[in-house]
């Protein structure tokens, strides 16, 4: 079993590194929707969103360990 999931990690590797240079070599274009969210001030509103529903996410995580841990000490 082991000498399988080795070679399966070793293939998978190996596929990675030979994609590498195909990543790389490509010129990506400049995003247009970006450019224009910047400039017409969206992009700050996006950002903000993002911001709330991770902090959230994060409160939600932090009240819920809390919760387990008085629970486990009981």
């Amino acid at each position: 079993m082991k000498k399988y999931l080795k070679l399966i990690f070793v293939s998978f590797l190996l596929w990675c590194v030979g994609f590498l240079p195909l990543a790389y070599g490509q010129v990506q274009p400049k995003p247009e929707m970006a450019d224009m969210m910047r400039s017409e001030g969206k992009i700050y509103v996006v950002v903000a969103t993002l911001c709330i529903i991770l902090a959230g996410v994060l409160g939600y995580l932090i009240w819920i360990d809390r919760k387990i841990s008085k629970i486990e000490k009981n």
